[in-house]
């Protein structure tokens, strides 16, 4: 569905909108106060908070081009932080509520933010503690209460807006003047990449790149005036702002902030949300739940579920095809499955969800083929923070699990074979759909929605960019029947000592839909053959001990994972993958870990992605200790 309005900037956006819903009470933002009930924002009273805290921001000596960070969860100060600092021209630094105080430091340093939006006293004393080391940071707004002896000047939340507001009602013609003059090609945002390795570098986004990703989008993806957003993914990484934030609000509908990411369960009770956008991890526990749950029923139960699932994939299919659809029959099974096996997980997903959306890593073919079954369509995607982010999206159709889906408008995407100079098989959006086939090999992007560059960074941007102006994402993939399928990145390529070439991403993402495995990282760089690092789920393998009649309450983390029942049992996981696999592709040793990796510990990035160089680092001593007990 096309955007409610027609514009080309993030301000022209949201001043249209506003015209549009003004005098209406139509709600667009909501959030629990003090775990008491939802309130809603209205389209003026979203325009209200917005338009004050840009008058404030001007008052304090912002202008067109400078830049503000803003630290704090999913809420709705947040899109009023956003809107409220581009309304004025400036570029919002959103920066990750899960990093430490010296990575904020290097991202205010390296933004030269003038002024920095604080939510709770925790992300506070972030700032207070690196306050000293980032001179160009003039003052905090603190959403929360401030510091009583601060090293920077602090302003509660509520002062800014309270000024802001007097500000704006007289300068309003300067400042619409403003919000009226900003061209497409003007920075929207400086997004901080997570960073596998090193610092994280800023990705400069224009409002060209977000509102013709957002246009795009909305031709793919069916969002509408009457949908309801539950928000929960971080707002600082590019997924989230783009489509659960910009998009949302350009298709008029409805988001609600979830209180935290632990109470996103019971969020979904209460706001009934008729679209999710979630990362795959997430569909991974629901599925993990459901499979753990059906295994603990016993036989029939197992036989039940397994003819509901059979059933669900059936009639998809015959939804698929061009003949008639489901025939009467299929449709009266699929009444019966629904009541008796998956109308449960439709309740714990809030009972109204249309569809939902998949991106940040690959979602695996099981996971999205069993929610489709259970009548629940994923729509999986694919991009980068330098894409702002979307690039592919599979169609609400006629989805391929296992694939990323088709180019979005506007999008030239090409594959350049790993041995060669030259891209092969670029495909446009405006080609969709297509039969193309390719061989396996880079993927390379052209369109208004590449960033402008990195910040500060000429030699890092030379190097992302050929001569031909492609971007290099880094990502390996291929194209089969017009649909991208993504392989792994370039950079985590193992060699091993026999010279083979082994991506580690598909292997382990053959483990996820196992109950037994919390996460997983394959390892063999340099080595005779493949290994791998496992955190166990915990609770399924203290199940599985109790079943063998071993106490487990009596032992701690560590000694069940040596207990012999839990080595065989995943000494069965291993065999039963090597039987298939290729013979470089085999893992033929592995160690259990009893701490799992973690953003706090530094092994994920603030998207839950491994940070397998200091995975392999921190744990170098086992890896050894696996190759050594064959000799080498």
């Amino acid at each position: 569905m096309p955007a409610q309005v027609e514009f080309d900037t993030i301000p022209q956006l949201f001043r249209r909108l506003c015209a549009r819903y003004r005098g209406r009470e139509r709600p667009v933002l909501r959030h629990k106060v003090r775990g008491e009930g939802w309130h809603e924002i209205t389209w003026e009273g979203f325009q209200d908070r917005v338009q004050a805290l840009a008058g404030y921001l001007h008052r304090q000596g912002v202008r067109t081009g400078d830049r503000v960070a803003l630290l704090s969860e999913n809420r709705p100060e947040w899109a009023v932080s956003d809107l409220g600092t581009q309304l004025i021209g400036a570029a919002n630094v959103s920066i990750y509520t899960s990093l430490p105080p010296s990575k904020v430091a290097h991202i205010l340093r390296d933004a030269g933010a003038k002024v920095c939006i604080v939510s709770v006293p925790v992300q506070r004393k972030k700032i207070e503690e690196i306050a000293d080391t980032c001179p160009e940071l003039d003052e905090v707004v603190v959403m929360s209460e401030t510091a009583d002896d601060p090293p920077v000047p602090m302003t509660h939340w509520d002062d800014a807006l309270a000024t802001g507001r007097d500000y704006w009602a007289t300068h309003e013609e300067e400042l619409t003047a403003t919000a009226e003059a900003i061209a497409p090609e003007d920075p929207s945002a400086l997004i901080y990449t997570s960073g596998t390795t090193g610092q994280p570098k800023g990705v400069v986004l224009t409002n060209r790149n977000f509102c013709s990703n957002v246009k795009g989008a909305l031709q793919r993806v069916p969002f509408g005036e009457d949908d309801h957003h539950l928000s929960f993914l971080p707002l600082s990484h590019a997924f989230e702002r783009t489509a659960g934030h910009t998009a949302v609000l350009a298709a008029g509908a409805t988001i609600s902030y979830a209180e935290s990411i632990e109470a996103v369960s019971q969020n979904l009770q209460e706001v009934r949300p008729t679209l999710m956008i979630s990362v795959p991890r997430m569909f991974e526990k629901v599925y993990t739940r459901v499979k753990k749950q059906v295994s603990e029923g016993g036989s029939l139960t197992q036989k039940l579920f397994d003819w509901a699932v059979d059933v669900g994939q059936r009639y998809a299919e015959a939804q698929r095809s061009n003949g008639a659809g489901p025939s009467l029959l299929l449709r009266g099974q699929r009444a019966v499955a629904h009541r008796l096996v998956f109308s449960k997980l439709h309740e714990k997903l809030g009972g109204n969800l249309r569809f939902a959306v998949s991106g940040g890593a690959a979602l695996p073919e099981e996971i999205g083929t069993f929610f489709q079954a259970a009548g629940v369509t994923i729509i999986e995607g694919y991009g980068l923070t330098e894409t702002a982010p979307v690039l592919t999206i599979n169609p609400m159709d006629t989805p391929r699990y296992g694939t990323v889906g088709h180019i979005m408008p506007g999008v030239t995407v090409a594959i350049q074979p790993l041995e060669e100079t030259a891209p092969v098989g670029a495909i446009s959006g405006s080609d969709y759909p297509t039969s193309l086939s390719t061989p396996e090999g880079e993927i390379l992007v052209k369109g208004p929605n590449v960033m402008k560059e990195y910040w500060n960074q000429p030699e890092e941007t030379r190097a992302a960019f050929d001569p031909d102006g492609w971007y290099h994402t880094g990502d390996v993939g291929r194209f089969d029947e017009g649909y991208l399928k993504i392989t792994d990145r370039i950079k985590h390529m193992i060699v091993t000592e026999g010279g083979k070439n082994v991506y580690p991403g598909p292997i382990e993402e053959t483990f996820k839909t196992k109950g037994w495995i919390n996460q997983i990282v394959v390892v063999g760089e340099g080595r005779p053959f493949l290994a791998a690092l496992v955190v166990p789920n915990f609770e399924s393998l203290r199940m599985r001990a109790r079943d063998e009649g071993f106490d487990e309450t009596t032992c701690n983390d560590a000694e069940l994972l040596g207990h012999d029942a839990a080595q065989a049992l995943f000494g069965d996981i291993f065999t039963a993958y090597n039987r298939d696999a290729a013979a470089h592709e085999k893992i033929r040793n592995f160690r259990l870990l009893e701490e799992p990796f973690s953003v706090e510990e530094g092994t994920l990035t603030p998207t839950l992605k491994l940070r397998r160089s200091v995975i392999r680092e921190r744990n170098a001593d086992l890896i050894d200790e696996m190759y050594e007990e064959f000799g080498m």
